[in-house]
């Protein structure tokens, strides 16, 4: 097994693909994302599709990475939720398949 960094956002649906440029650029080789149901932080409950626009959406975004590569991807995603909604979790995990990461 390899040891490797998984970064997880939950960000607003408009801002995914830009947060999937930044992995990129940062060396990440792979993301994945899914959308979020429904959640509450803040003090507020939300729910996907309450929204007429469905701009209040959010979607996580999940990719795994060298240490550097993630860390250099963090600084950039740290400018991208200072405009908007979002949360970031960094962990440790284990890969089977090194080359692919």
């Amino acid at each position: 097994m390899h040891t490797k960094r998984r970064i997880e956002l939950i960000i607003e649906k408009m801002a995914w693909k830009r947060a999937g440029r930044v992995l990129e650029k940062a060396g990440l080789t792979g993301y994945t994302v899914m959308p979020a149901l429904a959640g509450y932080g803040g003090g507020n409950h939300w729910q996907r599709d309450t929204d007429i626009s469905a701009s209040n959406d959010m979607v996580v975004l999940v990719s795994i990475g060298s240490p550097e590569r993630v860390e250099k991807a963090l600084v950039e995603i740290e400018n991208l939720l200072g405009s908007h909604i979002g949360v970031v979790s960094v962990s440790e995990v284990h890969v089977l398949r090194d080359e692919l990461f």
